[in-house]
């Protein structure tokens, strides 16, 4: 990854921290965003915009992190809820995606990453919000991976079951949610942000140049065993 430019949005917690953290050790030249803008440029997803300031001429990698998490009862979930769920996670993603993909076609092997969650494959109670956003986004992999091919730009997604980072905080935020989450998990813990950020390099890196439009289930078994 050394010398190449990649763009982060949500690069200053959780997941994006961690990624951002492998890719500065592994020599990648770093764009953070976040909407906070704490030790990165400052980037609203969720507003109208067109393009992205500071974008380097060339872009090897976007990684597209902010994401939401209100679980509630189908029938608690006002049109609204569904509206910002959308908005967060996946308007958010097109319009980024929109900004850089001038920069994507410039460059000699350019990769996409997104995310999605456990619970779009595998369905979970009061998730309905969440899990509708994210399979829009799992739909958008796929439906770019083929768009893009011809100009060699891969896109793919991860979808992570429970991962502690401060945005589950309130998931885990007591020994016993925790020890709970974890004896969900057919591996007995839930997920790192290290574990997500290291999938996250390999689908930059080229070591993943041979795959596109792919779901990653990086869930502790949470998707396929029980």
């Amino acid at each position: 990854m050394k010398d190449k430019n990649i763009v982060l949005i949500g690069g200053n917690s959780g997941i994006g921290k961690a990624t951002a953290t492998i890719l500065r050790e592994a020599g990648a030249n770093l764009f953070l965003y976040s909407k906070s803008g704490n030790d990165t440029t400052e980037l609203d997803t969720t507003a109208d915009f067109s393009e992205i300031p500071d974008l380097p001429e060339v872009i090897d990698g976007v990684v597209y992190c902010p994401g939401t998490i209100h679980l509630k009862p189908f029938h608690r979930i006002s049109i609204s809820d569904f509206q910002n769920e959308m908005n967060v996670n996946f308007f958010g993603a097109v319009r980024v995606l929109q900004a850089c993909l001038k920069g994507l076609k410039k460059s000699s092997a350019p990769s996409v990453v997104l995310y999605s969650t456990v619970a779009v494959q595998t369905g979970m109670g009061f998730h309905a919000g969440i899990a509708s956003a994210k399979g829009a986004i799992e739909g958008l992999t796929r439906s770019l991976a083929a768009e893009w091919a011809p100009n060699k730009i891969r896109v793919n997604a991860i979808a992570p079951s429970l991962t502690e980072t401060p945005l589950a905080s309130t998931l885990l935020s007591t020994p016993e949610k925790k020890e709970a989450s974890d004896k969900r998990h057919p591996l007995g813990r839930v997920g790192s942000s290290e574990d997500i950020a290291e999938a996250t390099v390999f689908l930059l890196s080229p070591k993943s140049s041979w795959m596109t439009g792919q779901i990653l289930h990086i869930d502790g078994g949470m998707s396929n065993l029980k």
